[in-house]
Protein backbone atom coordinates (compact mmCIF):
# COMPACT_ATOMS: atom_id res chain seq x y z
CA UNK A 1 0.00 0.00 0.00
CA UNK A 2 1.29 3.60 -0.90
CA UNK A 3 1.88 5.89 2.11
CA UNK A 4 0.00 8.53 2.65
CA UNK A 5 2.01 11.73 1.85
CA UNK A 6 1.98 13.70 5.36
CA UNK A 7 2.16 17.49 2.94
CA UNK A 8 -0.79 19.09 2.00
CA UNK A 9 -1.82 20.71 -1.32
CA UNK A 10 0.04 24.46 -1.33
CA UNK A 11 -3.34 27.02 -1.60
CA UNK A 12 -3.41 30.86 -1.70
CA UNK A 13 -4.32 30.35 2.39
CA UNK A 14 -1.75 28.57 3.41
CA UNK A 15 0.83 30.85 1.73
CA UNK A 16 -0.34 33.83 2.99
CA UNK A 17 -0.70 32.09 6.84
CA UNK A 18 3.32 31.50 6.43
CA UNK A 19 3.78 34.81 4.91
CA UNK A 20 2.41 36.36 7.62
CA UNK A 21 4.50 34.77 10.16
CA UNK A 22 7.32 35.91 8.10
CA UNK A 23 6.38 39.69 8.29
CA UNK A 24 5.47 40.04 12.14
CA UNK A 25 8.40 37.89 13.32
CA UNK A 26 10.73 39.63 14.98
CA UNK A 27 12.81 37.18 16.50
CA UNK A 28 13.48 33.20 15.66
CA UNK A 29 15.98 30.38 15.86
CA UNK A 30 18.85 30.69 13.99
CA UNK A 31 20.80 27.11 12.94
CA UNK A 32 24.24 27.18 11.32
CA UNK A 33 27.35 24.89 11.09
CA UNK A 34 29.96 25.65 13.50
CA UNK A 35 33.75 26.37 11.00
CA UNK A 36 35.78 24.28 12.82
CA UNK A 37 34.08 21.31 13.65
CA UNK A 38 30.78 21.58 11.50
CA UNK A 39 28.39 20.70 14.38
CA UNK A 40 25.43 22.33 14.24
CA UNK A 41 24.78 25.48 16.36
CA UNK A 42 21.32 27.34 17.08
CA UNK A 43 21.10 30.54 18.91
CA UNK A 44 18.26 33.11 19.30
CA UNK A 45 18.11 36.16 16.10
CA UNK A 46 16.31 39.65 15.93
CA UNK A 47 14.02 39.18 12.86
CA UNK A 48 12.81 41.57 9.95
CA UNK A 49 12.38 41.22 6.49
CA UNK A 50 13.91 42.19 3.06
CA UNK A 51 11.09 43.86 0.67
CA UNK A 52 10.30 40.77 -1.23
CA UNK A 53 10.17 39.07 2.23
CA UNK A 54 13.35 37.28 2.80
CA UNK A 55 13.91 37.23 6.30
CA UNK A 56 16.82 39.85 7.80
CA UNK A 57 18.99 39.87 10.60
CA UNK A 58 21.03 42.10 12.37
CA UNK A 59 24.30 40.58 13.71
CA UNK A 60 27.17 41.50 16.00
CA UNK A 61 30.40 40.04 14.66
CA UNK A 62 31.19 39.21 18.45
CA UNK A 63 28.28 36.55 18.11
CA UNK A 64 29.26 32.68 17.54
CA UNK A 65 26.97 32.53 14.59
CA UNK A 66 28.42 35.74 12.55
CA UNK A 67 31.69 33.58 11.66
CA UNK A 68 29.93 30.65 11.00
CA UNK A 69 27.65 32.13 8.74
CA UNK A 70 30.91 33.57 6.93
CA UNK A 71 32.63 30.33 6.37
CA UNK A 72 29.72 29.03 5.54
CA UNK A 73 26.27 30.46 4.37
CA UNK A 74 24.03 27.58 4.74
CA UNK A 75 21.68 28.36 6.96
CA UNK A 76 17.93 27.78 8.62
CA UNK A 77 15.48 29.92 10.61
CA UNK A 78 12.80 28.90 12.22
CA UNK A 79 9.88 31.15 12.99
CA UNK A 80 6.84 30.85 15.18
CA UNK A 81 5.23 32.17 18.41
CA UNK A 82 3.77 29.20 20.97
CA UNK A 83 1.33 30.23 23.18
CA UNK A 84 -0.57 28.49 25.69
CA UNK A 85 -1.07 24.63 26.12
CA UNK A 86 0.76 22.53 23.51
CA UNK A 87 3.43 24.66 21.67
CA UNK A 88 3.09 22.44 18.58
CA UNK A 89 -0.59 23.25 17.99
CA UNK A 90 1.20 26.72 17.23
CA UNK A 91 2.18 27.71 13.27
CA UNK A 92 5.54 27.38 12.97
CA UNK A 93 7.48 27.92 9.50
CA UNK A 94 11.51 26.59 9.15
CA UNK A 95 13.54 28.48 6.46
CA UNK A 96 16.56 26.67 4.15
CA UNK A 97 18.61 29.69 3.32
CA UNK A 98 21.52 30.83 2.23
CA UNK A 99 22.94 34.05 4.29
CA UNK A 100 24.61 36.80 2.62
CA UNK A 101 26.51 39.53 4.94
CA UNK A 102 25.87 42.90 3.96
CA UNK A 103 28.99 45.95 3.45
CA UNK A 104 27.93 48.65 6.06
CA UNK A 105 28.03 51.00 3.11
CA UNK A 106 26.38 49.20 0.17
CA UNK A 107 22.90 51.05 -1.30
CA UNK A 108 21.12 47.84 -0.15
CA UNK A 109 22.24 47.42 3.37
CA UNK A 110 21.45 51.23 4.04
CA UNK A 111 17.66 50.57 2.53
CA UNK A 112 17.65 47.48 4.47
CA UNK A 113 18.75 49.12 7.56
CA UNK A 114 15.69 51.40 7.42
CA UNK A 115 13.69 49.11 6.93
CA UNK A 116 15.10 46.67 9.85
CA UNK A 117 14.81 49.57 11.97
CA UNK A 118 11.28 50.43 10.88
CA UNK A 119 10.57 46.90 12.15
CA UNK A 120 12.81 46.63 15.31
CA UNK A 121 12.66 49.90 16.70
CA UNK A 122 15.04 49.05 19.81
CA UNK A 123 17.72 48.07 17.70
CA UNK A 124 18.36 51.67 16.69
CA UNK A 125 20.82 51.29 20.31
CA UNK A 126 23.31 49.32 18.70
CA UNK A 127 22.95 49.18 15.16
CA UNK A 128 25.79 51.69 14.42
CA UNK A 129 28.55 49.80 16.40
CA UNK A 130 31.15 49.31 14.19
CA UNK A 131 31.28 45.48 14.51
CA UNK A 132 27.52 44.84 13.50
CA UNK A 133 26.13 43.71 10.33
CA UNK A 134 22.59 43.07 7.85
CA UNK A 135 22.41 39.77 6.84
CA UNK A 136 20.24 38.65 4.25
CA UNK A 137 18.52 35.17 4.03
CA UNK A 138 17.92 33.92 0.54
CA UNK A 139 15.62 31.24 1.18
CA UNK A 140 15.87 27.66 -0.61
CA UNK A 141 13.05 26.43 0.89
CA UNK A 142 10.33 26.30 3.72
CA UNK A 143 8.63 23.61 5.65
CA UNK A 144 5.43 25.39 7.06
CA UNK A 145 3.44 23.59 9.64
CA UNK A 146 0.21 25.13 10.63
CA UNK A 147 -1.28 22.81 12.77
CA UNK A 148 -1.68 19.12 13.53
CA UNK A 149 -2.27 17.61 9.94
CA UNK A 150 -1.19 21.07 8.28
CA UNK A 151 2.43 20.62 7.29
CA UNK A 152 3.56 22.08 4.07
CA UNK A 153 6.95 22.25 1.84
CA UNK A 154 7.54 25.80 0.25
CA UNK A 155 9.56 26.91 -2.03
CA UNK A 156 11.49 29.87 -2.52
CA UNK A 157 9.30 31.51 -4.82
CA UNK A 158 6.15 30.99 -2.64
CA UNK A 159 7.77 32.89 -0.11
CA UNK A 160 9.38 36.24 -2.29
CA UNK A 161 7.52 38.71 -3.69
CA UNK A 162 7.80 41.35 -6.09
CA UNK A 163 11.29 43.09 -5.91
CA UNK A 164 11.47 45.90 -7.98
CA UNK A 165 13.90 48.10 -7.17
CA UNK A 166 11.63 51.40 -7.61
CA UNK A 167 9.08 49.95 -5.69
CA UNK A 168 11.30 49.16 -2.86
CA UNK A 169 12.88 52.48 -2.58
CA UNK A 170 9.28 53.87 -2.12
CA UNK A 171 8.93 52.98 1.01
CA UNK A 172 10.83 54.83 3.20
CA UNK A 173 9.17 58.04 2.11
CA UNK A 174 5.82 56.70 2.30
CA UNK A 175 6.46 55.35 6.02
CA UNK A 176 7.95 58.62 6.73
CA UNK A 177 5.10 60.09 5.58
CA UNK A 178 1.99 58.34 6.74
CA UNK A 179 3.76 58.27 10.82
CA UNK A 180 4.30 61.77 10.66
CA UNK A 181 1.49 63.29 8.73
CA UNK A 182 -1.32 61.01 8.47
CA UNK A 183 -0.64 58.91 12.13
CA UNK A 184 -4.76 59.14 11.89
CA UNK A 185 -4.65 56.70 8.73
CA UNK A 186 -2.09 54.03 10.40
CA UNK A 187 -4.94 53.61 13.43
CA UNK A 188 -7.64 53.38 10.62
CA UNK A 189 -5.93 50.39 9.29
CA UNK A 190 -5.30 48.79 12.49
CA UNK A 191 -9.03 49.07 13.95
CA UNK A 192 -10.69 48.55 10.42
CA UNK A 193 -8.34 46.02 8.52
CA UNK A 194 -6.49 44.28 11.82
CA UNK A 195 -9.67 44.14 13.72
CA UNK A 196 -7.05 45.68 16.61
CA UNK A 197 -7.69 48.19 19.05
CA UNK A 198 -7.23 51.89 18.50
CA UNK A 199 -3.68 53.04 19.83
CA UNK A 200 -0.39 54.72 18.80
CA UNK A 201 -0.04 52.49 15.23
CA UNK A 202 2.68 53.02 13.23
CA UNK A 203 3.80 51.81 9.32
CA UNK A 204 6.32 49.03 9.70
CA UNK A 205 6.89 48.39 6.43
CA UNK A 206 4.88 48.90 2.99
CA UNK A 207 5.72 45.94 0.60
CA UNK A 208 4.30 44.99 -3.06
CA UNK A 209 1.76 42.59 -1.18
CA UNK A 210 0.80 44.76 1.85
CA UNK A 211 1.45 46.48 4.88
CA UNK A 212 2.84 45.67 8.37
CA UNK A 213 1.90 48.32 11.51
CA UNK A 214 3.00 48.17 14.98
CA UNK A 215 2.41 48.87 18.39
CA UNK A 216 4.74 48.41 21.01
CA UNK A 217 5.22 44.19 20.70
CA UNK A 218 2.53 43.91 18.56
CA UNK A 219 2.69 43.58 15.47
CA UNK A 220 -0.23 42.89 12.48
CA UNK A 221 -0.28 41.86 8.71
CA UNK A 222 -2.73 43.51 6.48
CA UNK A 223 -2.71 42.03 3.00
CA UNK A 224 -3.85 44.89 -0.25
CA UNK A 225 -6.54 43.58 -2.62
CA UNK A 226 -4.16 43.05 -5.07
CA UNK A 227 -0.12 43.50 -5.68
CA UNK A 228 1.06 46.31 -6.73
CA UNK A 229 3.51 46.90 -8.75
CA UNK A 230 4.72 50.35 -9.47
CA UNK A 231 5.41 53.75 -6.83
CA UNK A 232 2.08 55.67 -8.05
CA UNK A 233 0.51 52.51 -6.70
CA UNK A 234 1.76 52.56 -3.16
CA UNK A 235 0.22 56.30 -2.45
CA UNK A 236 -2.81 55.76 -3.92
CA UNK A 237 -3.52 52.19 -1.98
CA UNK A 238 -2.67 53.61 1.09
CA UNK A 239 -5.30 56.49 0.44
CA UNK A 240 -7.86 53.90 -1.01
CA UNK A 241 -7.88 52.32 2.36
CA UNK A 242 -7.96 54.69 4.61
CA UNK A 243 -11.11 56.18 2.64
CA UNK A 244 -12.96 52.73 2.95
CA UNK A 245 -11.64 52.38 6.40
CA UNK A 246 -12.98 55.41 7.56
CA UNK A 247 -16.32 54.98 5.87
CA UNK A 248 -16.39 51.59 7.12
CA UNK A 249 -16.15 52.54 11.00
CA UNK A 250 -18.45 55.14 10.40
CA UNK A 251 -20.96 52.69 9.73
CA UNK A 252 -20.20 50.89 12.52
Amino acid sequence: MEEKSRLQPTDAAALRQAKDLVRTARHGALATLDPANGAPQVTRVGVSTDFDCAPVLLISGLAAHFPALKADGRCSLLLGEPGKGDPLAYPRISIAANATILDREAPDSLRIAARYLAHQPKAKLYADLGDFRFVRLDPISASFNAGFGKAYALTSADLLSNADPALAAAEAHALEHMNEDHADAVDLYAQHYAKAPSGKWLLAGVDAEGIDIAHGDDIRRIWFEKPISVPQDMHMVLVQMAKAARLALMEV
